[in-house]
Formats: structure tokens, C-alpha cells, sequence
């Protein structure tokens, strides 16, 4: 008697498949990675530029001076970047109380939106102070 072995492999439809669901779960991770490398960047130019916005805002406070209505702005450096600050400076219903905005641009951009905004309240220095 003769025996015949039939040896039986994956068929082209089943490779087919199979590289189909490889492929489709490879673009999923690669989305995921690509969403979280945006996201992280983000939040690294969100929490330094609420750091440089709170470093602006404790600058008026330490100074101990009664700022003028209106704008300023300036330049600080953080992470390594240097960051453009705009504070807006407004009178309140209280006449010792005046209310800074800050807001917070990324660097080397002329983006209209700030990254973050911070505001505050400054009490009128005491004249003997």
C-alpha cells in the first residue's frame, strides 16, 4: 500500500485575512502612540506657560507698587523657551483693587490664542509701606 501524506498549509484567503487584522491593529497602535505624543506636548506647553503666567502675577504682587490700567508685556524664559506675556491691568468696583489678566503665548509664534490665561487680584499698597 501506498501512503500518500497530504501535508495542508494556510490557504491565500487565510494569510489574506490574517495580514488584514495585523494591519488594521498596527494603524490603531500607531494612532494611539501619534495621539499621545500630541496630547504630552500639549501639556508640557500648558503647565510651563501657567508657570510663566504665575511667575508674571507674583512679580506685580512682590513689587508692591499700584500698577497702572492697562497692558504690559514682556518675555520670560521657561523650559528653555522664552514664552511672550501679555497682562491686561483693570480697575475694579473696589478702588484698592485692581485685576491682572495674564495671558501666556507660545514662543516663536504670532498665534492670536494664548496658551493660558491666569488672573489675579492686587490691593492697593499701604502708603507708609
Amino acid at each position: 500500500m501506498v501512503s500518500v501524506c497530504r501535508q495542508r498549509g494556510f490557504t491565500l484567503l487565510e494569510i489574506l485575512v490574517a495580514l488584514t487584522i495585523l494591519a488594521l491593529s498596527m494603524g490603531a497602535i500607531i494612532k494611539a502612540s501619534g495621539d499621545f505624543t500630541v496630547n504630552h506636548a500639549w501639556l508640557r506647553d500648558r503647565t510651563l506657560a501657567t508657570w510663566v503666567a504665575r511667575d508674571v502675577l507674583v512679580g506685580f504682587q512682590v513689587e508692591n507698587t499700584w500698577p497702572g490700567v492697562g497692558e504690559q508685556e514682556g518675555t520670560q524664559e521657561m523650559g528653555r523657551r522664552e514664552w511672550r506675556w501679555l497682562a491686561r491691568v483693570s480697575q475694579t468696583d473696589e478702588k484698592k483693587l485692581r485685576r491682572v489678566d495674564v495671558e501666556v503665548y507660545l514662543p516663536d509664534t504670532d498665534e492670536d490664542e494664548p496658551v493660558t490665561v491666569l488672573s489675579g487680584f492686587l490691593r492697593q499698597p499701604d502708603i507708609g509701606s
